[in-house]
């Protein structure tokens, strides 16, 4: 089983940025898309975004879209997601996601591996 360890989160304000990264196990995790999805207090598990196994497609939810970017180093079996423009509403435990097959995971179904979760909190 691969293991995912989050770093990155923290406490900023609005109008800020954080930088969350994934490092992985498995050397293998450049066959497969990674993802980012986030819980909210008293809120399902949502998508964030995801990038393919190549890193050449991205696809964002659309309260992020414009203000978060993916990325992948397959060298280093790490995924990074890089938010700027914080709002009070991004405040979440942010969750690593490995998908079950090489395209982009945007749904909980099509995740095959999970992170433990980082806390990342906007204040107003």
């Amino acid at each position: 089983q691969v293991q995912l360890v989050e770093s990155g989160g923290g406490l900023v304000q609005a109008g800020g940025s954080l930088r969350l990264s994934c490092a992985a196990s498995e050397r293998t995790l450049s066959n497969y898309a990674m993802g980012w999805f986030r819980q909210a207090p008293g809120k399902e598990r949502e998508f964030v975004a995801s990038i393919n196994w190549t890193g050449g497609t991205t696809i964002y939810a659309d309260s992020v879209k414009g203000r978060f970017t993916i990325s992948r180093d397959n060298a280093k079996n790490t995924v990074y997601l890089q938010m700027n423009s914080l709002k009070p509403e991004d405040t979440a435990v942010y969750y690593c996601a490995k998908g079950k097959t090489p395209l982009v995971v945007t749904t909980i179904s099509g995740v095959g591996s999970w992170g433990q979760g980082t806390q990342v909190t906007v204040s107003s």
